[in-house]
This record gives structure tokens, C-alpha cells and sequence, in this order.
């Protein structure tokens, strides 16, 4: 019997094959999926051509539609209405309807072909693709097999293991033997990770050992105990409290109040979890799922424009309570500029993908030019917008969940736009309005806003790359006026110097020099 897919069901398939990493095969996520390689391969086709979004009318307060669903005289009759227009009352026309340029020229496109059929995969395309994912799965058993033998030679070698005994007193000589057997064991094929494990170090402990210039170890013994630790006894006695009958169900947060009650005292809450934890008596039980630690995103560097867009969505309030307009906001942050916006009465992936085709379309972005970064937001994660940047060349980038300091750039324009003194008292009236008046702030923050985080010039200046002859006239202005009065200068005069990166989510500068 044929299996039958919800809707929900594909998009959610589609959008965790587009988030995975490139090392992870869409065969085995379709097998993890339960669905056929091809069935996969067609939903995300299908996400490309915006035809896979979940059925959702958003909110009721206009009528306005999305592009997709213009029929073909609608279509036809707005290409009529664009022939007559320049180029800046196209735009005007766009705006107010809900459309983008590139949507009337690709209707034009689809007018002149005629109706066409999609075209079917060739067998000798299908068996290239087959033939490198064979290539890549060979290349990666290759990478482990060799990886295998590398890390034989420190294991029959070496001694004994280290155990990661925090403070374990190792003299020089084994500290260079035991570097020797890494280094060798990297040159062969190994990752230092996995042959300090094998040796039982941790690789920042290599690391120390290779950067520090005397390797002696200053200590004359590492035998120390705390005078107040627990015997092996009153461990046993933990252990036999925790497990027994009357505790054997609750925390040591609730079992050590419990013996207070009944005035005894054995150890102290954290003394029972650690015993706890040394007989490992710490695994998770409860219906919840265990805390997962979330890495910190990606540190990204700009050091030009169209490298790094940042965006998000904001809530414009309306006049019916509890419903809203959608501001989406895409922003350049190496010359902050806003390089698209638009305004709808929903939040869709769809709408967020049309935007970045028409900001690609622009700004003339090339394949891999753009990283894109985000929150975890649905429209930001959703499978048509994914497939679209896949098709595009952007890299996506998320911030972790509920984290909004990875995303600080978005965060602080939309503080600027709603703290500005223009800024409606009272609610919009239309998603016409809304759209006017953020317009108008547009032009005025690329055009007008002196920007504190660029030295104050316009965002539009450093996106022309005019900000450096800028910078270098006010510092020349500076210097002439402190040869003329020097006693109004105490000190050296304000730094105007152009600033070449901006970073997102930089890395600590701890970890920055262990890397």
C-alpha cells in the first residue's frame, strides 16, 4: 500500500536536509527518514520552486496576496501596467502591490516560453551524483582507515595512558616523548584530538607543553589530599542511602533535607553528588529530555560589502489588537547598510526567499559570496527559504536558541528604527502606511544616519567605499588645527582611522590564541 505524507511532514523532512552539514549523505537522512532517496530529492525540488509551503492564510485583516497566487489574467494584466512605467514607478507599482521586480520579468519569461513541462532528470546526471557520493564515501574510509593505522604506532608505543589525572606530575622527558608520538602520529593521518585521547591528554595540554619554553615541571610532588575528604566508608554510606529503598527515587537535593528532618546529616548536597557521580549514578531518568549544550555560532569576519548580511523580522502594531505587520530587515553589517526590507501581514519563508532574490539580484551577489545569518525563527529555518539559498549560493548561519546577543547587528537597527522620534505613537492604519513610513526611515538611515559603529558616516558612503577619503579629510582637518592651536591638545587627536573588519559572534581571546 502506498504511504501518504502529510505537508508538514515534507517540509519538516526538507528543512532537516538542507540544515545538516555537507559531511552528512541525504541517502542516510532519507533512510532516518523512513522515505525513498528520490522522494527526498523531489520534495527539496519542489521547495525550490516555492511549491511546497504549508497551507496558511496568515492574518485576515487585508486581502492582499502573495505572488504565487496571482492567477494568469491578474499576471498578465500587471505586465501591461508595468510596460507603460519607468523603472523607479515599476518599483513604486511593486511595493504597493506585494510584488518584486524580478517577479514581473519572470512572468514575462514564462508569457513568451508558453507552457512547458518540467524537465526529467537524466540518467547520465543521476549517475554522476551516484558516482560522488560513492568518491566522498571512499575518500572518508580512506581518511579513517588511515587515521586506524596512524594511531596503532602511539598506542604500542606508549607506556601506559596518563588517564586525565588533573595535575598528574609527567617529567620532560616523557613530556617530549609523549609530543613526538602526536606529532608523528598527525603526520601519518591522525587528528590530534583522537591520538591525545588515546594517550589520555587533552589536546590544550599539547598545546601548553608545545608552547611553553621549559617543560620541567616545577612541583616536587602532587600528592594532595584535602584533609576533610570523605572516606571510602562514609562513600559506601552515600551509596547505600541513595540506593535504598526510602531514596532510591529522589535527588540529592531533596534526600539530604529529608535526613536533616530526621537530624541526620552524612554529607553535603554537593558532596552526595559527587560520589554519585564517580560510581556514575548520575544518568538522566526523567520524561524530559536531558540539557543539550549548544555550540556558539560561528565567528564570521567582514572586511568588505556583500560578505555578511545579518536579518530578522520585528512586529509592527495595527489597529486591531492582537494583530500585527511583519517588518523583514536585511543588513549589511560591514557598511550597515539595509540592502532590503519589505512589509507583510504574515510571516512565510516564501516571502523571506523572494526577498533575498531580489536583494542577490541588486546587489549583483555572486555564488558563495554571502553568508546570511539569523535566529532559529521558522521563516528563517523553513524549507523554501533554505532551498532558495541553497540555489542562490548564500551560506546560511543561525544564532543559538533564545540567545538574541548572536544576532546583534539586527537586534540594534531594530532599536534605532522604533526609538526614532518619527516613529507612529499610535498604531498603523494599513500595511500601506507601514510600508510608507518605513520607506521613508530607510532612506534616511542608508542616506542621512551618521553611524557611531562606522565613525560616523552613512551607511550608504561606506557601501560606495567613499568613507576612507572621508576619514582621511577629517583626520587632515584635525592635524591643521592642532599645528595652529596645539594647546587645545592635551593628548593625541581623535582617531579617525577607517575600520577594516567587523566581526559577528567573535571567538574569546582565549580561544583565539589556542587556535
Amino acid at each position: 500500500m502506498r504511504r501518504r505524507f502529510t505537508q508538514e511532514f515534507k517540509v519538516q523532512a526538507v528543512e532537516k536536509a538542507l540544515s545538516q552539514c555537507d559531511d552528512v549523505r541525504l541517502e542516510d537522512i532519507a533512510l532516518d527518514l523512513g522515505i525513498g532517496y528520490s522522494t527526498l530529492q523531489r520534495w527539496i525540488a519542489l521547495a525550490k520552486n516555492h511549491e511546497l509551503e504549508t497551507d496558511y492564510t496568515g492574518s485576515q485583516m487585508t486581502s492582499e496576496k502573495r505572488p504565487q497566487d496571482w492567477d494568469l489574467e491578474e499576471r498578465l494584466n500587471a505586465i501591461i501596467e508595468c510596460g507603460r512605467l519607468d523603472d523607479t514607478a515599476v518599483n513604486e507599482y511593486c511595493r504597493s502591490k506585494g510584488l518584486y521586480p524580478h517577479h514581473i520579468e519572470q512572468w514575462k519569461k514564462n508569457f513568451a516560453k508558453g507552457p512547458s513541462t518540467k524537465p526529467v532528470k537524466s540518467d547520465s546526471k543521476q549517475l554522476k551524483q551516484e558516482i560522488k557520493q560513492l568518491q566522498k564515501e571512499l575518500n572518508r574510509k580512506d581518511k579513517a582507515l588511515a587515521e586506524t593505522a596512524a594511531l596503532l604506532v602511539p598506542q604500542k608505543k606508549s607506556r601506559c595512558a596518563l588517564g586525565f589525572q588533573r595535575g598528574r606530575l609527567t617529567s620532560s622527558t616523557e613530556r617530549h616523548e609523549l609530543i613526538k608520538l602526536i606529532t608523528d602520529a598527525q603526520k601519518s593521518g591522525a587528528r590530534q584530538e583522537k591520538a591525545c585521547e588515546l594517550l589520555g591528554l587533552t589536546a590544550r595540554t599539547i598545546q601548553r607543553w608545545i608552547e611553553a619554553d621549559d617543560m620541567t615541571d616545577k612541583r616536587t610532588s602532587t600528592i594532595k589530599r584535602p584533609p576533610n575528604r570523605l572516606t571510602e566508608l562514609e562513600q559506601q554510606r552515600i551509596i547505600k542511602t541513595v540506593n535504598s529503598i526510602e531514596y532510591g527515587h529522589l535527588p540529592p537535593s531533596k534526600i539530604v533535607p529529608k535526613l536533616l528532618d530526621k537530624g541526620v546529616w552524612i554529607a553535603s548536597e554537593s558532596s552526595f553528588y559527587r560520589v554519585m557521580k564517580s560510581h556514575k549514578l548520575l544518568t538522566h531518568r526523567e520524561k524530559v529530555k536531558p540539557n543539550k549544550k549548544i555550540k556558539k555560532p560561528k565567528a564570521l569576519r567582514a572586511t568588505r560589502v556583500n560578505e555578511i548580511y545579518t536579518w530578522d523580522i520585528t512586529y509592527l502594531p495595527t489597529a486591531v489588537k492582537g494583530q500585527f505587520l511583519y517588518l523583514y530587515l536585511v543588513m549589511d553589517i560591514y557598511s550597515r547598510k539595509i540592502v532590503g526590507w519589505q512589509v507583510h501581514d504574515t510571516q512565510l519563508s516564501t516571502l523571506a526567499a523572494d526577498l533575498m532574490v531580489d536583494i542577490c539580484r541588486r546587489e549583483q551577489v555572486k555564488p558563495e559570496q554571502v553568508t546570511l545569518h539569523s535566529d532559529n525563527g521558522s521563516p528563517m529555518k523553513g524549507a523554501t527559504l533554505l532551498a532558495t539559498l541553497q540555489e542562490l549560493g548564500i551560506v546560511p548561519s543561525f544564532s543559538r536558541p533564545s540567545v538574541s546577543n548572536d544576532n546583534p547587528y539586527s537586534e540594534s537597527l531594530f532599536k534605532t528604527l522604533k526609538y526614532r522620534p518619527e516613529y507612529p505613537e499610535k498604531a498603523f492604519e494599513s500595511m500601506g502606511s507601514a510600508r510608507k513610513w518605513v520607506s521613508g526611515f530607510v532612506d534616511w538611515y542608508n542616506d542621512e544616519h551618521l553611524h557611531s559603529g562606522i565613525k560616523f558616516v552613512t551607511p550608504n558612503q561606506r557601501h560606495l567605499g567613499l568613507d576612507k577619503a572621508i576619514l582621511a579629510k577629517r583626520h587632515q582637518v584635525n592635524e591643521m588645527a592642532k599645528l595652529q592651536n596645539p594647546s587645545r591638545w592635551s593628548g593625541k587627536s581623535r582617531d579617525w582611522t577607517m575600520i577594516n573588519e567587523v566581526n559577528l559572534n567573535p571567538e574569546k581571546k582565549e580561544a583565539m590564541r589556542a587556535a
